[in-house]
């Protein structure tokens, strides 16, 4: 059986529009496992999103609660999320926000110092072996505008796992590369994810949900289906595309 990473129960999210009340996320109940390579997807609107901000704590919830290591992320401090941030979560956007003065290895770095679960050195250290493996260590003194859109998500990436993170969450981290890049960074994140670290993604490409080992789909805030596949194999990635297309065209995708 698979060891629970973090759990929703009854997770709300809404907001206060024209004198009533916008529903976002409906009784969101879903627990993540250790290991798993976990897409979300769903038509625009749905609320994809926004569920991967409130269950990482970088928005909060209006009810219900989410659960690591025992603690309710929702009631959690500032000072207590920033921690758990820092040290057990890794973030990856679609929009980088890389620091433009700074290079891309001080981009990477920086992340990983505001970890008190390990030393200065080893983030350096981390770092060079991320920087060598993602294919940037020739411009890792370059900044940010000076390199391609693919290699600062590498960037990007590297700045996510530098401080070793049990939990990474990704919102749509290829939606702005080309196929090339896309391939790239998909390629890095299934590495990633080979090596043990959870994922949890939102997208809405099928070739991106392709590496997932689990789909979940959200429609008005709720979860209407799960598929479960195994683990990626490139070379049965034409099957693989067509079980998914399947699936979504029975979700009304």
């Amino acid at each position: 059986m698979k060891e629970s990473i973090l759990s929703a129960k009854g997770l709300c999210k809404s907001f206060a529009h024209n004198g009533g009340q916008v529903h976002i996320l409906s009784h969101v109940d879903l627990t993540l496992y250790q290991g798993d390579f976990t897409v979300i997807m769903g038509a625009s609107g749905s609320g994809k999103s926004t569920l991967l901000y409130a269950l990482s704590g970088m928005d909060r919830a209006t009810a219900g609660e989410v659960l690591y290591n025992g603690k309710n992320i929702v009631t959690m401090s500032e000072k207590e999320l920033s921690t758990l941030r820092s040290n057990d979560f890794g973030f990856i956007f679609q929009q980088l926000h890389l620091v433009s003065n700074l290079t891309l290895f001080e981009n990477i770095v920086i992340s990983g110092y505001l970890s008190k679960a390990i030393t200065g050195e080893t983030v350096r250290n981390y770092a060079e072996e991320l920087i060598e493996k993602m294919g940037i260590k020739h411009i890792k003194n370059h900044l940010p505008a000076q390199v391609s859109g693919g290699e600062q998500q590498r960037c990007a990436i590297a700045r996510a796992v530098v401080h070793n993170p049990k939990l990474i969450f990704a919102d749509e981290p290829t939606g702005a590369l080309n196929r090339h890049n896309t391939i790239e960074v998909l390629n890095l994140l299934t590495s990633i994810n080979e090596g043990g670290q959870s994922i949890l993604m939102v997208t809405h490409d099928i070739h991106v949900a392709l590496r997932a080992n689990r789909i979940l789909y959200l429609e008005d805030g709720k979860i209407i289906g799960e598929l479960t596949l195994p683990v990626f194999c490139p070379s049965e990635e034409r099957s693989r595309e067509t079980q998914i297309s399947a699936w979504l065209h029975s979700m009304e995708w």
